[in-house]
């Protein structure tokens, strides 16, 4: 059925002369019948494509562009973040492309938002995402065997992902580079999984955050249920003695709603006077959905590695600043 709301798909559709054929082309073919046809529209049209015309799109196209970060800036910051890691979590390479709906139908992103590929796959829009379907198939080898059920599954990775949607802004970019964290394991009762899980991302962030120089740290915690005090209270008897840290309550926060589980955090940089959101993470509920198994537990985090470098930040501010 097409969709009346847009002016856009409406036109392509009439243009076509084929009333249904968003119905044929996504309720109709198999996924590989589909694929067959994109391959053989793609092979047509990159045929046509001449050398002019492709310098002239690669000047044009945010995609394409390369990065404007240096990349021993970004292997600085690489370093940085692994030297504050717990020792506990293992460094993964994920795939630059995920299996279709990877970021919809768990995460609820807009399918929009992602590029979408002609062969069942979309671009890598977020390294969590990618970390949860592989701590899933682990977390499911593990309840197999039901004595190492409880084991927890820490995974992390950098990055480079591909946003659809438009940007503006300092430090914002068509794709960019980011580091995952994710923490899955089995709930004991009494939100204790979430809890030490929940601490020990902020506890990383911070850390993190303030090896790279920023001159002070701000966590704020949202409990969209108003039911996690006590992780609350977990995270913040973990930074408590932490310098130059504040912990802030943001009961009025309106992002993550319907993405996170009940409760999530924000992490900000305060560097030369200015305030730099860097980090964000919480509690989901994916590899429950994802294995079906409603004890399962999942803690998802990231920040953005180029807005480190983009805003001064990284291994050589503090030394740079003392200079």
């Amino acid at each position: 059925m097409v969709n009346d709301s847009s002016a856009a798909l409406s036109r392509v559709v009439a243009k076509t002369g084929v009333p249904d054929i968003v119905d044929v082309l996504a309720d109709r073919l198999s996924g590989s019948d589909l694929s067959t046809l994109m391959l053989e529209v793609s092979r047509r049209r990159a045929a046509a494509v001449s050398p002019a015309s492709l310098l002239r799109q690669y000047r044009r196209d945010r995609f394409v562009r390369p990065a404007g970060i240096s990349p021993g800036d970004l292997d600085r910051c690489r370093q940085l973040l692994c030297s504050a890691l717990p020792r506990q979590v293992e460094l993964v390479e994920l795939a630059p492309l995920a299996p279709l709906g990877t970021h919809a139908a768990v995460a609820t992103v807009d399918q929009h938002k992602v590029v979408t590929t002609m062969r069942g796959t979309e671009v890598a829009a977020d390294p969590t995402n990618g970390l949860a379907l592989e701590a899933a198939v682990r977390r499911g080898a593990l309840t197999e065997e039901q004595r190492r059920a409880a084991d927890w599954v820490r995974l992390g990775a950098f990055q480079r992902v591909v946003r659809a949607q438009a940007f503006d802004g300092p430090a914002l970019f068509a794709h960019f580079l980011l580091f995952g964290l994710v923490t899955a394991g089995r709930s004991t009762g009494g939100r204790r999984f979430e809890a030490a899980a929940l601490t020990e991302h902020c506890r990383f962030h911070v850390d993190a955050l303030q090896a790279a120089g920023a001159d002070a740290v701000e966590v704020r915690l949202t409990d969209f249920t108003g039911q996690s005090q006590q992780i609350s209270d977990a995270v913040r008897a973990t930074l408590a003695d932490t310098p130059a840290t504040s912990i802030v309550d943001d009961p009025d926060r309106r992002s993550g709603r319907g993405y996170y589980d009940g409760f999530c955090f924000k992490v900000f940089a305060h560097y030369k006077g200015e305030r730099f959101e860097v980090s964000d993470g919480g509690a989901v509920d994916w590899t429950q959905r994802l294995l079906q198994n409603r004890k399962e537990r999942l803690v998802i985090s990231g920040a953005g590695i180029e807005r480190l470098v983009s805003l001064g930040l990284g291994p050589d501010a503090r030394s740079a600043g003392d200079a």
